[in-house]
């Protein structure tokens, strides 16, 4: 079984594609399980943001991964295979590991270094492991992905900036908006939140260390408003209120999860006859799919941001000297999982050497027993030959099985695999069978890893 990630992302694909390709909640439930069901697939989980829609599989074969999954992303988004496909992109093996780290590490954002990706990677595994779809092999990799995400963020300066969607976002709002004679980008300015989620959780706080003259929170469940804007001293208003509070706000920060648009442009020029003319509007969508209507960009003194705009921007903030120091955490992470995995490989044929040789001993000493009972042997007496006779052969295989094990995680290690099992002519069917066990055995350290 190999790796194998299929998708697409702000890199392959225009924000339209994307809000079509975006699973969550139940869908995404449905999605996980069809993929698992699929004939080649033995586990998966799916990570779906506002920038990239991948599904990572552990495969017996490539050809009917690769179709299996991009059937599926067909049939959920409902984008013909054909169209589609133009946006996918496919890793295997190395490349697929290489990948899922360089995102976890925050190489792959949009925004490149920001951290929530690591909480959507973690988020993601969670959800596949709920819905029964996550397996050894992925948890693993996922729980290595996690720590080099953990250790580009403590070892590096790369999200030293706080750079996020948000921050860049509002500093790009700003310049549209004009300087405002301060230090802090937002002095003076009024800014209207819509939505409550986490990231208008970002968006206020943001908006607050900007120096916002004041912050208003507008969201379809008030309460929800109402914790959001009290921590930041801001205001709440009625949805139904929307184009008077745009009216009055410089910039507009929409982060919502509605399935189309919030801000209409017929909302938008309601707001613009209660403004004085000329001054300018800013509006910052950050939604996936899109909360604000394209129509809206096109009224006069309003300027809109999407993530389209947002494409790519953060790595020459970051510092290339930043950059360059993830990648080298990445390489590290990568060559260890590699050396683990194939050190993992030889495990079964080292179990199974072992179970033979016990298989033998016991024989061996049954056949003893039985001849020296007959010699007046005392049963303790037996009983310390079985034990010498175990300890010699235990030490005799332990140099050996040690031995092959560290040769194992070195690159072509796969052969000293196979020298031990013609050396000890080991039934191919007893190694497959101590496979199985590895992989069905319960993982007692599941409950520590999703603490």
């Amino acid at each position: 079984m190999s790796v194998l990630v299929v998708g697409l992302s702000h890199k392959s694909a225009p924000v339209e594609t994307l809000e079509r390709a975006a699973v969550s909640g139940d869908t995404l439930g449905k999605l996980l399980r069809d993929i698992a069901h699929l004939p080649d697939t033995a586990e998966t989980f799916v990570i779906s943001t506002c920038n990239r829609v991948e599904v990572y599989a552990e495969v017996g074969r490539f050809h009917g991964g690769v179709n299996g999954i991009c059937e599926l992303l067909a049939r959920y988004s409902g984008i013909p295979a054909g169209e589609l496909t133009a946006s996918l992109y496919v890793h295997y093996e190395d490349r697929a590991v290489q990948h899922l780290l360089a995102v976890a590490s925050g190489l792959d954002s949009m925004v490149v270094g920001e951290d929530q990706v690591l909480g959507q990677v973690r988020a993601a595994l969670k959800a596949a492991d709920d819905y029964g779809t996550l397996g050894r092999s992925l948890r693993d990799l996922g729980r290595i992905a996690l720590r080099t995400g953990k250790r580009a963020r403590a070892e590096t300066g790369i999200d030293r900036l706080g750079i996020s969607l948000v921050s860049v976002g509002v500093e790009l709002a700003a310049s549209r908006l004009g300087p405002t004679g301060a230090t802090q980008l937002l002095t003076g300015r009024d800014v209207l939140v819509v939505g409550a989620g986490a990231m208008s959780g970002l968006a206020v706080a943001t908006a607050a260390r900007a120096g916002a003259a004041r912050i208003a929170v507008a969201n379809r469940t008030r309460s929800r408003a109402e914790r959001l804007a009290a921590g930041a001293g801001g205001v709440v208003v009625d949805f139904a209120d929307l184009p008077a509070a745009i009216a009055g706000a410089g910039l507009v920060i929409s982060c919502t999860g509605a399935a189309g648009a919030v801000i209409t442009g017929q909302m938008v020029g309601a707001a613009l006859d209660q403004r004085p003319a000329g001054a300018p509007l800013v509006l910052l969508d950050l939604a996936m799919p899109r909360d604000v209507d394209p129509a809206v960009a096109d009224l006069p003194d309003v300027s809109v941001i999407g993530l389209d705009e947002l494409r790519g921007t953060g790595e020459a903030a970051v510092g290339a000297a930043e950059v360059a120091a993830v990648r080298a955490i990445v390489e590290e992470e990568f060559a260890a999982y590699g050396s683990a995995v194939r050190a993992a490989q030889v495990t079964p044929t080292v179990v199974a050497l072992r179970a033979k040789a016990a298989t033998v001993v016991d024989a061996e000493l049954e056949r003893l027993g039985g001849r020296l009972s007959e010699h007046g042997v005392s049963g303790h007496a037996l009983e310390e030959i079985a034990q010498t006779v175990r300890r010699v052969v235990d030490k005799l295989l332990h140099a050996p099985t040690v031995r092959v094990k560290e040769l194992a995680s070195s690159p072509g290690g796969e052969e000293y695999e196979a020298a031990l099992r013609v050396l000890f002519d080991l039934n191919p069917r007893a190694v497959e069978a101590m496979t199985r066990a590895e992989v069905e055995a319960p993982d007692i350290t599941d409950q520590e890893g999703s603490q």
